[in-house]
């Protein structure tokens, strides 16, 4: 890919310049590093697009919705580690965003989210386009501010950055008044940051991690559920010499896939409504559970009056207090910054007890692997997934919408490095998939990014193909088409007796015309030897490229753990 965008020198004049307040705003997110913004105009966010003109330090992608806007910083975030960044003007503008800042609300993940107000003279009277965004967003951002003062600006912009990527990461939303953005001051950077109160990484306590170390000694069934804080502190190296040297099981939730590797003797597979035989099954019979920045989540505990009933212990390792002991009860608490916890435990860390349990795991992942009925007549998507697999070496960057197709890749997709995969797990956001992957590749231009949606996700943000094409986006997209809402139908299936509703997607577009239509290469195949030579094709191919794959609809995702029972009552389908 060639790189959208050259590196530039932010170091700034401090000499005292009289400057608006877009003008401060854009030498402020340039002053935090910012190599992409993402947004959509509109009239009360006028003055700062005016800004943007003849600056050539400031990059900004016109997306064709705002909410395409904020999946692709969230996918840049996610991606990076850095933090993402979006605009869009008041009212539709700002509301077209919700959803996506509590998609990153939900999976903890470091947004500014930058928008428009009517002038502050007629705040309050239902102007034209006023929306009171920050009450309307209030529960689903870890902090907001209403700018009523430019001099407040510089001060603002640092302190978001801050809050946004520090602790438990989350979206920061500024909502700036149009007559604030076009007030003039004498430009001044802001000071060093000092929020009372506000103690974003709390240093872990070594009596916590000690008692940890200690529980660990005595276990003979230990288990790690692995989730997305692993991703979000950088802490993957510190996981893998843990296990190495505790000798402990690992499972993945689905955020924490590529946190540790998967070709590690010790992984067990992802947990939960749609885990692994081996992952659930070790859960119910340890004797010991330590959480490492997964939130016991219902999807991966199920009923939570049968979650691990034969653990006597369990532990939870998180940045946030809020989390312990919120869904399931916790034994030992150790809070603080994984990447410093484990550090810390990695200097005591000795075997535990476990090798008859390593051995009965083993047994385990022998008898009952992932396993579906490949057929030489259909193309079945995880076929797709295994071939997609195989031909990247689990090195590429995966984004998937939500439904059956997420669950596929979670289950046959290897992935070897954090920050591989990005998906909406807390909110299970449609829509997602395809713009969090022109997000990760504008962060990741020398990286293979490929993008998995289903039929229905695709068309709630297939605009976004016109992007890829004008700015020479080359993410790879893949349409699992089964010309159904597959996830509903398999639930209506099984839970409501197959008793269907609404869930039929014929009639959609032909979607390999609709990537021609925007310029973008389109391939299609039904079958195994087409499948394999248009997917080879697509990589073969310097640009963007859409890759419709038609399979069943009839194929459901196994292992399956209905709402209401527990791990170990397992549906699998096929296999049972």
């Amino acid at each position: 890919m060639e790189k959208l965008f050259t590196s530039t020198d932010h170091s700034l004049q401090q000499s005292q310049e009289l400057i608006t307040g877009s003008e401060v705003l854009l030498r402020g997110l340039l002053r935090e590093g910012v190599e992409c913004v993402f947004g959509y105009p509109g009239g009360n966010v006028l003055y700062i697009y005016d800004a943007m003109v003849g600056n050539p330090d400031f990059k900004h992608i016109l997306t064709r919705h705002e909410q395409g806007a904020i999946h692709a910083a969230d996918g840049y975030a996610r991606s990076t580690g850095k933090v993402g960044v979006c605009i869009a003007t008041s009212g539709p503008g700002a509301t077209n965003l919700v959803t996506g800042i509590a998609t990153a609300y939900m999976d903890s993940v470091p947004l500014v989210v930058i928008t428009g107000n009517v002038p502050t003279t007629v705040m309050g009277t239902d102007a034209f386009q006023e929306a009171d965004i920050i009450s309307i967003t209030m529960s689903i951002t870890k902090h907001s501010y209403l700018v009523r003062d430019i001099h407040d600006l510089p001060r603002i912009i640092h302190e978001a950055f801050h809050i946004a990527n520090t602790g438990r990461k989350g979206p920061v939303l500024i909502d700036i008044p149009k007559d604030v953005s076009n007030q003039t001051m004498l430009f001044q950077p802001s000071n060093p940051i000092n929020l009372r109160g506000y103690n974003g990484t709390p240093s872990p306590n070594q009596a916590e991690v000690d008692e940890l170390i200690q529980a660990i000694a005595e276990s003979e069934r230990p288990v790690i559920i692995a989730g997305g804080g692993v991703v979000y502190s950088n802490a993957s190296n510190e996981l893998l010499e843990f296990v190495n040297k505790t000798k402990i099981p690992v499972t993945t939730t689905l955020l924490g896939l590529g946190g540790f590797p998967s070709a590690h003797d010790l992984w067990l597979g992802m947990p939960g409504h749609h885990g692994t035989y081996t992952a659930n099954m070790a859960i119910q019979n340890a004797d010991l559970i330590i959480s490492i920045g997964s939130r016991f989540d219902d999807r991966v505990t199920m009923k939570v009056d049968g979650f691990a009933p034969c653990a006597k212990r369990i532990a939870h390792i998180d940045i946030d207090p809020a989390e312990i002991g919120k869904n399931i009860k916790t034994d030992i608490a150790c809070i603080g910054d994984i990447k410093a916890v484990l550090k810390y435990a990695n200097t005591k860390a000795l075997p535990s007890q476990s090798s008859s349990w390593i051995h009965k795991i083993h047994e385990n992942k022998a008898m009952y692997p992932l396993r579906y009925k490949d057929s030489e007549t259909e193309l079945k998507p995880q076929y797709v997934l295994e071939m997609i697999n195989e031909t990247t070496r689990g090195d590429a960057i995966i984004t998937t919408d939500v439904g059956q197709h997420q669950m596929w890749v979670a289950q046959f997709y290897k992935f070897k490095h954090p920050r591989s995969l990005l998906t909406s797990g807390g909110l299970g956001t449609m829509g997602f998939g395809f713009p969090s992957a022109i997000g990760a590749q504008v962060g990741n231009p020398d990286r293979l990014v490929i993008s998995v949606n289903g039929d229905g996700g695709m068309q709630m943000c297939a605009q976004e193909m016109a992007i890829c094409a004008i700015n020479h986006i080359p993410v790879k997209i893949v349409v699992i088409n089964n010309q159904v809402l597959g996830m509903v139908k398999q639930q209506q299936q099984i839970i409501h007796e197959n008793r269907f509703s609404h869930i039929d997607l014929a009639g959609s577009p032909d979607f390999v015309k609709l990537a021609e239509a925007y310029g973008i290469k389109g391939l299609r195949a039904s079958n195994k030897a087409d499948a394999s030579r248009i997917w080879q094709e697509a990589l073969n191919i310097p640009g963007p490229v859409l890759v419709e794959f038609v399979v069943p609809k009839k194929e459901n995702v196994y292992p399956m753990v209905l709402p209401g029972t527990t791990l170990d009552q397992m549906i699998m389908g096929d296999f049972e």
